[in-house]
C-alpha cells in the first residue's frame, strides 16, 4: 500500500492517537486561557523592596534614601504604602546606581569592551533531567540581575517555549522558530525568529516540531557538502544579532543528534544538569562519552572548540534521600570542582508553578507558603550566583 494514500480507519490505533492529540491540545488551550486571563499573553509580576535589594545588591535603607531624594523614579505602592517595581524600573535603578553609586560598575554586570558573547548550551542525554527548568531559571534570573539574555529553544518538544506561554503545535507548526534559521534551503536572519517576551532584557528563539526536520536535512547535506556545514550555522546565526545580547542560554534535546551537535559547537561553555541517581548518572556517562569521541571527530576538520568551562549541576536533589547524597559525593570525587557546590532541590513550588507555566521568579510569594517559597529560591538563587561566577571569570574578571 502506498504511504502517501493511506487514511486511518476510524476506529484504528492511529485515528486513537490523533484524536487523543486534539483532545490534549483544545483542553491545554482551555486551560492556558484560563491561567492568563484577561490577558491574551503572560506579563510579569511587580517585585517588592527586599527583591530588589537581593537583585541589585542597594541595601533597603539606601534604596528608601534614593527615592526620598528624588534619585530613583517614583513607583507604585500597595495598599500599605510599600513600593512595587516593575523589571524595567528595577533595570532604570541599576543604570542610575552605576553612574552616580560607589564602584558603579558592578552594578552592570554584562559584557564591557572586549567581552565575547557567552553562549551556554544546558544539555544531558536523558529526560527529566531538569534540563528546561534549569535553562528557564537560570536565563530569567540573569536578565533580572541586568543581563541582556536570549534564551534560544533547540528542542522540537519546545517545553521552554511553552513556559514563555505560547503553543509552539499551533502557533509554530510551520514557522517563526529557530529551525528557519538554520534550515539549508532559503534561512532567514535570526533577528526576524527572535521575540521579545514579558521578562525585561530577555528575548526568545522559539523551537517547535519542525525543527525534527533539521537532523534529516542536515544528514542529506552532509553527503552533498551544503554549505556552511552543520558545525557553524548557529554560530553565523548568532553573529547577526550578538551586539545585542551579554548571554545565550540553549536548551538542548535529551540526545545527542545533529541538532544537540550544532548547538554545543556554537557554545563559549557547557551546562550539563544530572540527577544524582545511579541510571541518571550512567546515562549522562554514555552522553559524554559519545560527545567527547564526536567532538574529537569534528575537531579534525573544524579546529578545536573554544569552550571556555564545563560544569555539571546536581538537579532534583533531595537532601534528605541517602542514596541520593551519596550518589551526589560520588559524582564530587570523581568529578571535583567541575560539579557546582550548589545543588537543584527537587520542590513542590517548582511543579505546582509549572501547572501554569510559571517559574518560581513568576509565583506571587503572597501565594505561596513562604517556607516552601524561601526553601526553593534559596537553592536557585545560590545555583545562579555560583554559575554566575563561573561566566564572569570567562569573562577574565575576579569574583572574590
Amino acid at each position: 500500500m502506498n504511504a502517501s494514500t493511506y487514511h486511518p480507519s476510524p476506529g484504528s490505533i492511529a485515528s486513537t492517537i490523533s484524536a487523543n492529540a486534539a483532545r490534549l491540545s483544545e483542553a491545554l488551550n482551555t486551560h492556558m486561557r484560563n491561567s492568563f486571563q484577561p490577558e491574551s499573553r503572560k506579563t510579569l509580576r511587580k517585585f517588592h523592596p527586599a527583591e530588589v535589594s537581593g537583585l541589585t545588591g542597594i541595601s533597603m535603607s539606601n534604596l528608601r534614601t534614593r527615592h526620598q531624594e528624588g534619585d530613583f523614579p517614583e513607583v507604585e505602592t500597595d495598599a500599605r504604602g510599600r513600593r512595587l517595581y516593575t523589571a524595567e524600573e528595577i533595570d532604570t535603578i541599576r543604570k542610575v546606581m552605576a553612574r552616580t553609586g560607589r564602584n558603579g560598575e558592578a552594578y552592570l554586570p554584562g559584557r564591557r569592551d572586549g567581552d565575547g558573547l557567552q553562549v551556554i548550551s544546558v544539555v544531558n542525554f536523558k529526560g527529566g533531567s531538569s534540563k528546561t527548568t534549569s535553562a528557564i531559571h537560570l536565563a530569567q534570573r540573569y536578565a533580572l540581575r541586568g543581563y541582556r539574555v536570549l534564551a534560544l529553544d533547540m528542542d522540537p518538544q519546545a517545553s521552554l517555549t511553552t513556559m514563555f506561554g505560547y503553543r509552539p503545535e499551533i502557533e509554530f507548526s510551520e514557522t517563526g522558530t529557530i529551525y528557519d534559521a538554520l534550515r539549508y534551503e532559503d534561512p532567514v536572519p535570526l533577528s526576524q525568529v527572535i521575540r521579545k517576551t514579558y521578562f525585561h532584557n530577555l528575548d526568545l528563539a522559539p523551537a517547535g516540531l519542525i525543527l525534527s526536520e533539521y537532523e534529516t536535512e542536515t544528514a542529506y547535506a552532509l553527503q552533498h557538502r551544503v554549505d556552511p556545514p552543520f558545525t557553524q550555522r548557529l554560530a553565523i546565526a548568532l553573529e547577526e544579532v550578538e551586539k545585542n545580547y551579554d548571554l545565550v542560554l540553549i536548551d538542548c534535546p535529551p540526545q545527542l543528534g545533529f541538532t544537540t551537535m550544532t548547538a554545543l559547537l556554537a557554545s563559549t561553555g557547557l551546562l550539563i544538569t544530572v540527577v544524582p541517581s545511579m541510571l541518571d548518572v550512567a546515562s549522562m556517562a554514555q552522553f559524554l562519552e559519545m560527545a567527547g569521541e564526536t567532538v574529537r571527530v569534528l575537531e579534525e576538520s573544524t579546529g578545536p572548540t573554544d569552550w571556555k568551562f564545563l560544569k555539571f549541576l546536581i538537579a532534583r536533589y533531595e537532601p534528605t534521600d541517602v542514596p541520593q547524597s551519596q550518589m551526589a559525593g560520588f559524582l564530587r570525587s570523581i568529578l571535583l570542582d567541575q560539579v557546582l557546590n550548589t545543588p537543584m532541590l527537587k520542590s513542590t513550588a517548582i511543579s505546582d508553578a509549572g501547572m501554569t507555566q510559571q517559574t518560581i521568579y513568576e509565583l506571587d510569594p503572597t501565594q505561596v507558603i513562604r517556607k516552601t517559597l524561601d526553601r526553593i529560591l534559596e537553592s536557585v538563587n545560590g545555583v545562579a550566583d555560583e554559575f554566575e561566577k563561573v561566566i564572569q571569570e570567562a569573562w577574565g574578571r575576579r569574583t572574590d
